[in-house]
This record gives structure tokens, sequence and C-alpha cells, in this order.
């Protein structure tokens, strides 16, 4: 069996590596932060590496989740030190396509495999091993770690070549920026109109306009709770990178250019650890 290494238990993070270990895979685990790291390892049978290159060394995979484009850089560049040639390094992280693309190329030297395998499904998603993964790199790569992937994601889909995966995530982070717009606005109407918020919730989730969002999101957005799932601040990281890989595609995105600017007037007011449903109080004001 594959040894796996995880490096990053933010939010998403810690629920995947959960998985991994409940499946018997994971064997090695860094976080930034000690303490989450520490916090993880009596739970499990896994070891807690003291650095990026004492887990490169010791897996067969190496697993990334990390915030930023920077950080998934740094992280590459310092496992590339340890790394064993033939190992593979599958990035969770959410990053523009060229930032994958430039990962491939620094672990190539090494002659290691790298797969971009962005996810989608949410908190809920990575704790209950329900994600859905597009990967972009090797279809061969792909299969060999299909059985690691299959213990945190139940649907696996691979897109193309390097690069493509993270393409495929930024179709996904445009779609739920309209889908935010879409349901704050419509409940922010309902409530308007003195209308049941919770019969309105559930009535329309199972009809045409009924989607993931509305139905684990809306009861507590128009509760006024906006506790963190996908982090406003993350989500208007994500459509920074959106707006710039369609700025160089020559394509406009203005939906998604307002949803930032929204993301932006929420932070500033200290909403920014806060669930993206926090744009609701937006639309209430």
């Amino acid at each position: 069996m594959l040894k796996v290494g995880f490096i990053g238990l933010g939010a998403m993070g810690e629920g995947m590596a959960k998985n991994l270990a409940k499946a018997g895979f994971l064997h090695f685990i860094f976080n930034r932060t000690p303490e989450k790291a520490q916090n993880f390892t009596p739970d499990f049978n896994v070891k807690m590496a003291l650095s990026v290159e004492e887990l490169a060394k010791n897996v067969d995979v190496v697993c990334v989740c990390v915030s930023r484009d920077e950080d998934l850089l740094d992280v590459i560049r310092t496992l590339s030190k340890t790394i064993r040639s033939n190992s593979i390094v599958v990035d969770f992280s959410t990053v523009s396509s060229e930032t994958a693309k430039k990962a491939a190329s620094i672990l190539a030297y090494k002659n290691v495999s790298f797969l971009d395998a962005p996810v989608s499904g949410g908190v809920e998603g990575a704790n209950n091993g329900t994600l859905a993964m597009m990967i972009g790199g090797d279809a061969a790569v792909l299969e060999k770690v299909r059985p690691i992937l299959e213990s945190m994601a139940t649907r696996i889909v691979h897109i193309g070549e390097t690069g493509s995966g993270q393409a495929t995530k930024a179709v996904n982070q445009i779609m739920a920026a309209g889908i935010n717009q879409a349901v704050t606005e419509a409940l922010a109407f309902a409530k308007t109109q003195n209308l049941p918020m919770e019969k309105i919730i559930d009535v329309i989730s199972v009809g045409a306009a009924g989607n993931w969002f509305l139905e684990r999101r809306g009861l507590t957005m128009t509760n006024g709770n906006f506790l963190s799932g996908f982090k406003v601040a993350l989500h208007h990281k994500d459509l920074e990178i959106c707006e710039k890989m369609a700025e160089k595609a020559g394509v406009s995105l203005p939906l998604t250019t307002q949803t930032r600017l929204d993301y932006e007037r929420l932070i500033a007011e200290g909403f920014g650890d806060c669930d993206i449903s926090a744009l609701y109080h937006l639309k209430v004001k």
C-alpha cells in the first residue's frame, strides 16, 4: 500500500486527512501551526512530521491542501529538496492553472508526478468523504492514486492535462458566486414579503430552482447564522484568480466582479472568516 503524507489541516484539509487515516492510507501529517497536527495525531496512528522535508522523504504520495498560490509554491519548492524519485504529489488547493503548471515543472526535475486536484463539496463533503474532485495531469498517475482519492471523494473526474483541474475549479467558483447572489437576493426578497422562510426554503429546494447552497445554507443565513463553512475571504481570493484567468483569455465576468466587490464590503465589516452566505447580510441591510 502506498504511504501518504498530508500537508495543510485547514477547514477542508482536516476532514480529508481524517478520511485518509480511517482508510489506512495516512502515515504522516504536517501543518504550519503545530497545535492542529498535535491534536490530530492522538486519534489516529499517524506521525506528525516536524517539517515538510521530513514528511516528503518518508512517503510515496504527498497530498497538499493550502490556501494560496504562493503557499503552494513554497511547499512544492520545500518538499522538492527531499522527495523521493517516482513519488506523486496531489494538490487539493484552489490556485491558478498557471501555478499548477509551475508546480508540476518544479517537481518534474525530481522525476516526481503532479496532479492538480481541486475539490468541491464544502466542509461537509470533506468531513463525510463525499467531495467531487476535478483532476489535471497524467491519467495513468491518477489511476495509481485513485484508491487513495476514493477515501475522500465520491466523484473523481480526469479533466485533462496539468492545469485543467484548476480551470474547472474556476468554473465552479464562478458558478458558486452566481448561485450565492441569486439565493441571497431571492431570500432577502422573500423576507420583504413576510413569507415563512422555512416553508419557502423547503418547497423551492426540491423544485427547478433548488440547489445545494439553498438547501444547506438557506435556514442558517436567514437566521443570521454565518458560521464558517466556505469563508468569504477564501472565495474572494478564488474570484480574483478567476478574473485574472478571464482577463488573460479576453473575456469579462461581470457577476464574478460584483461578487468580489460585495465580499470586499463584507471583509471590511468583519465577515471575512464567515461563510459566503453572509452575503445575505448585505441584501437585507
